[in-house]
């Protein structure tokens, strides 16, 4: 009598968190590979935050050094990927590379059991992952600093996830809280877009780089300097931006006195220029000093001087939000970043791997790709 093994049950799936750049960027490359990937999006569409972003954004880094693993970014995209390029590329990616993308599904915490993951998500479900991939992305959840008075604020203030184009401010005078990418674009489009007055409150003066000078993306320039000393980098960002960039100084936009690698590892990526300077330079957009109170119908500045705007967008920034997923794991900094990213797993929690939680200047979408292979094949090892 033939004595028959019976079949080994199918391993756990990869889970990925997120359904962004990232996640799908990872689930790909798993996939190719062999490798069961499972991306939950607590949205109902892939490429949530993409859909919510303002209508004028632009990738900032090129169509093509910004494609993910596995499928090129369409010519006919043009050279700087529109904001909703972007969401029918990452459609198109999911449905090309038939990825299980299970929507409408939020993980609220992850657990460690013996050589496996625990996800607890919506629905009371309670899923068995082999390892995790946290993709939830860098701008996860709206940041407005708690300004004395904020809540009393008689005026109208919004956070800048909430701007999509200058249409209901057109007439209005308008402030704009924080000058980075996000806070000088909204400012520039405003201005071109009929607000009776725009102001920029800027607390810490932003590296402001061109785009392109001579054709040549500023991104190149990034990833080529990307790993050399920050002082070296410091010195020749000094440099180019005399060159590339003029001294704003006259409009409350002096050059920056710590250097532009130096403030790239602090946190703070320079902003790329896509109408700022000729608004400044215009008198179209206003450059004051940081928000430090609201009262009554006033914001207070902080040098003393107080306005009454009809409109205030705050471009304050984003939290990553991982606390209470991750939060009693460990793998956290005391800013709340994962401890490690990419291909490296935190030393007491093997299989948990993290994508898109750093802001580089080489490039989000192509530090995505690299990511994505390098996860992808560190975890195809472990089978």
């Amino acid at each position: 009598m033939a004595i028959t093994t019976p079949p080994r049950p199918p391993a756990h799936p990869v889970y990925v968190i997120g359904g962004g750049p990232g996640g799908l960027a990872v689930a790909a490359a798993l996939g190719a590979r062999g490798v069961r990937a499972v991306v939950l999006e607590k949205s109902d569409a892939v490429g949530a935050s993409w859909r919510a972003h303002y209508d004028r954004l632009r990738l900032h880094t090129t169509r093509r050094l910004s494609a993910l693993p596995g499928l090129k970014m369409p010519r006919s995209f043009g050279r700087w990927v529109a904001r909703a390029d972007v969401v029918r590329y990452l459609e198109k990616y999911a449905e090309q590379h038939e990825l299980e993308v299970v929507t409408g599904v939020e993980v609220h915490r992850v657990e460690r059991s013996g050589a496996d993951w625990i996800l607890h998500a919506t629905g009371g479900r309670r899923l068995t992952g082999r390892a995790v991939v946290v993709a939830t992305g860098y701008n996860h959840t709206p940041y407005v600093p708690d300004w004395p008075g904020r809540d009393a604020y008689e005026g109208e203030l919004n956070h800048a996830r909430h701007y999509r184009n200058p249409g209901p401010y057109e007439g209005k005078d308008v402030l704009v809280v924080g000058a980075g990418n996000t806070g000088a674009e909204i400012a520039a489009d405003l201005a071109e877009g009929g607000a009776a007055r725009v102001r920029l409150a800027i607390r810490t003066v932003p590296h402001i780089v061109r785009r392109t000078t001579a054709g040549w993306p500023a991104q190149r320039t990034g990833i080529l300097v990307r790993r050399l000393p920050a002082p070296l980098v410091d010195r020749m960002g000094g440099l180019m931006a005399k060159v590339a960039v003029p001294d704003l100084s006259a409009y409350g936009l002096p050059r920056p006195t710590t250097g532009l690698a130096t403030r790239q590892r602090e946190g703070a990526v320079p902003v790329q220029d896509v109408g700022l300077i000729d608004a400044v330079r215009a008198g179209k957009v206003e450059v004051v000093a940081a928000v430090e109170a609201f009262e009554g119908g006033e914001v207070v500045l902080a040098d003393g001087t107080r306005i009454a705007p009809d409109a205030v967008v705050a471009a304050t920034g984003y939290r990553r939000a991982l606390e209470p997923l991750l939060g009693h794991l460990d793998v956290l900094d005391e800013r709340g970043r994962p401890v490690v990213h990419g291909a490296r797993c935190p030393r007491e929690a093997p299989g948990l791997y993290f994508t898109g939680f750093t802001n580089p200047i080489s490039g989000m979408f192509r530090e995505l790709a690299i990511d994505a292979e390098r996860i992808a094949r560190r975890i195809a090892k472990s089978k």
